[in-house]
């Protein structure tokens, strides 16, 4: 019976003692967290029920702080593209197809693939960040910046040539060519891709979140208002929404970048510009190609349905129906 008793209040961990922390680790609200659930871990007053009420909520404290500016960023990334449908919807209904075509027809296409190659950076930023070999971070994200800037001059020209690829694919000529008028303007949002998504796994490895957040919360707010000032005061129409929606990529990019520059939180990972970045691509390759397979699968297949829509008796109006859906 004593030894049932003596059972619950024993501590889940062994105290082995904290080791040896980056300064900017340390100084931050995800290390508090977990200091606070080792410490209830460890103490051996608690009963076990208690210990395990305190410590379930110390965790979603702690996976709220990272997970909720990380949805937050995706949901602003989303939103922007959205707007940018809803103000092309405004100018008719073929300019809304052609965003609709444009937008995930081809967009989703570079997306997907980026998305899924600079995910590879998330895994290795992680291991080093582990192992604390903090300059490996920033070696890691220049080299995965070179290797999606290559991979995005090869996307430029299935960009440059949409009209026809769109066209061969079976969709409307009248359509093909509003659509390639508005993924001109997307050329740029390519390059974007290439530096944000490697900036983020970056970013993310050192559980730094929230930044990127407030960057993406304010570019949204510049996003629709220059939107509406290209759009419907200068007239730039369909060009101009998709410039526009690049440039706010690019601010995003930008603002990221600042950050990690003069932030005191990434002054052990990122030590500047380095030549080591060059070296090891093609292994670098092999793991971005890997981890782009598995994300391209699942972003890829709602760009079927949009080139499966332009291919019905009024394509125009099955567009538009996606594009609201």
């Amino acid at each position: 019976m004593d030894s049932s008793k003596s059972n619950i209040y024993q501590p889940f961990l062994e105290n082995n003692g904290i080791s040896n922390l980056s300064p900017q680790l340390s100084e931050s609200h995800n290390f508090e967290s977990s200091n606070e659930l080792e410490t209830v871990l460890l103490n051996t007053e608690i009963p076990l029920w208690n210990k395990l009420r305190l410590a379930t909520w110390i965790e979603m404290k702690l996976l709220f702080y990272l997970a909720a500016p990380a949805v937050m960023v995706y949901m602003i990334n989303y939103i922007m593209s959205m707007s940018t449908q809803i103000f092309s919807g405004h100018l008719g209904n073929l300019e809304l197809a052609a965003a609709s075509l444009g937008n995930t027809g081809v967009q989703v296409f570079a997306y997907g693939l980026m998305l899924g190659m600079g995910s590879a950076v998330e895994t290795l930023c992680g291991q080093a960040f582990g192992a604390k070999k903090f300059d490996m971070l920033g070696v890691y994200l220049q080299r995965s910046t070179i290797l999606l800037t290559l991979t995005g001059i090869l996307l430029a020209f299935v960009y440059i040539f949409c009209k026809p690829i769109l066209i061969f694919l079976g969709q409307s000529e009248r359509i093909a060519s509003a659509a390639a008028l508005f993924v001109y303007g997307l050329i740029p949002q390519i390059f974007a891709y290439a530096l944000n998504f490697p900036i983020q796994k970056f970013l993310q490895a050192q559980s730094i979140v929230a930044p990127s957040a407030y960057i993406s919360a304010g570019t949204l707010v510049l996003h629709l208002v220059m939107s509406w000032v290209v759009i419907y005061k200068i007239g730039l129409g369909l060009l101009g929404a998709s410039m526009i929606l690049s440039l706010s990529w690019w601010i995003i990019v930008i603002g990221q970048f600042v950050y990690i520059v003069k932030s005191e939180r990434c002054k052990q990972t990122w030590k500047g510009f380095s030549l080591q970045a060059f070296s090891g691509l093609p292994v670098f390759f092999k793991l971005s190609a890997a981890s782009a397979v598995m994300l391209c699968l699942e972003t890829w297949y709602f760009q079927i349905v949009v080139l499966l829509a332009g291919l019905l008796e009024n394509p125009e109006l099955s567009l538009d129906a996606l594009s609201i859906w």
